[in-house]
């Protein structure tokens, strides 16, 4: 994998993390969270997901929706 792509995961993954980790919110939250907006997703794979940075602005955008995050930083 280029560095340059390894750099972009890690700065999306951090900008989630860090979402989470403002509101409180641990995995096993979120998971019930995104149940609660109809999205199905365990807590270890939610926490796989995470931890590699590896998923989709789908995966990003319902994790926002879920905690009630409206805005992001990106710097």
């Amino acid at each position: 994998m280029p560095v340059q792509e390894k750099e972009w995961e890690d700065k999306v993954k951090g900008m989630l993390k860090g979402e989470l980790k403002r509101r409180g919110v641990t995995y096993a939250d979120l998971a019930g969270k995104l149940a609660d907006i109809g999205v199905m997703d365990s807590e270890p794979n939610i926490r796989n997901k995470i931890s590699r940075g590896k998923f989709t602005a789908v995966f990003l955008v319902q994790c926002l929706t879920a905690i009630e995050c409206s805005s992001l930083r990106i710097e």
